[in-house]
């Protein structure tokens, strides 16, 4: 293993948090920010940074090699409305964005790294120093889902899956066995509340992984934020894939939910494919 790392960050606490236990394992860190995404104060705790615009896959490329970077991993959001614009590719970036025939995550992330890996960069997992952090088994929760919201637990699992098998997203809002919101483009939190809001009241909000997920990237993320996006339009489940999905700021995810009485579970698919609830 090298001594170096590199962080490709967008927003959101997980580059931190890894720099933080990379750091604490030995390595250095070197890490490039999106402007508009990453937090600034991951420059005070990167060995090396350098900020670059969406896009500019060359300029990493030139970076990593500058400080004989050879492992790198993905970490953070990006609000993938930006998409449609602040995309300012460079030629590298340009060329590749032409070459990706479906423009969905798996699709660009996957032909992100396999760019990387040519240029001898490897992409790593990105819970490499983290694995504390995956979503565990159980209900978290005092409050415990009832029959009617379990059965909507084992419904929304399977419509999430197969949303995620087409590649649109990771969530779904269900209520009574009926799909009310599908996550796409807009991101959890904003289906979460537009799901909500069509239900009325005691919506069940399931999120999973992808069938095929790739660990290296895209991660379903839960953390305080979507509890109190469900508080907002009062739905009362969250149901969450245990160990195929990260947990951030677990002691106020679950008070922030006790405090709004919604129920918090972490769901396992037996290898029948049957559902532990």
């Amino acid at each position: 293993m090298t001594s170096k790392i590199g962080i490709i960050a967008g927003g959101g606490q997980f580059p931190y948090l890894f720099a933080e236990a990379a750091k604490k394992a030995g390595r250095r860190v070197v890490i490039i920010g999106h402007k508009g995404e990453s937090h600034p104060d991951l420059e005070t705790i990167a060995d090396r940074f350098c900020w670059i615009k969406i896009g500019q896959l060359g300029k990493i490329i030139k970076f990593f090699h500058s400080e004989q970077v050879h492992e790198t991993v993905f970490l953070g959001t990006i609000t993938k409305t930006r998409i449609f614009r602040d995309v300012l590719p460079d030629l590298r970036g340009l060329s590749l964005w032409n070459k990706i025939d479906i423009k969905q995550d798996d699709s660009i992330l996957r032909a992100f790294a396999d760019e990387l890996e040519k240029e001898g960069i490897k992409v790593v997992e990105s819970t490499l120093y983290l694995r504390h952090l995956l979503f565990p088994v159980g209900i978290l929760t005092r409050k415990k889902p009832n029959e009617e919201q379990r059965q909507d637990i084992q419904f929304g699992f399977q419509m999430a899956r197969a949303i995620g098998k087409l590649d649109i997203g990771q969530c779904v809002v269900v209520r009574d066995k009926t799909v009310v919101a599908v996550e796409a483009i807009e991101g959890t939190d904003a289906a979460i509340k537009r799901g909500g809001m069509l239900a009325r009241e005691n919506a069940v909000v399931v999120k999973v992984k992808k069938p095929e997920q790739d660990f290296r990237f895209d991660l379903p993320a839960i953390g305080p934020r979507t509890i109190e996006s469900m508080q907002e339009v009062k739905a009362c489940v969250l149901a969450v894939e245990a160990g195929q999905a990260l947990l951030f700021d677990k002691d106020a995810v679950i008070n922030l939910a006790e405090k709004a009485g919604i129920s918090i579970i972490g769901i396992q698919e037996t290898a029948d494919g049957s559902l532990l609830i």
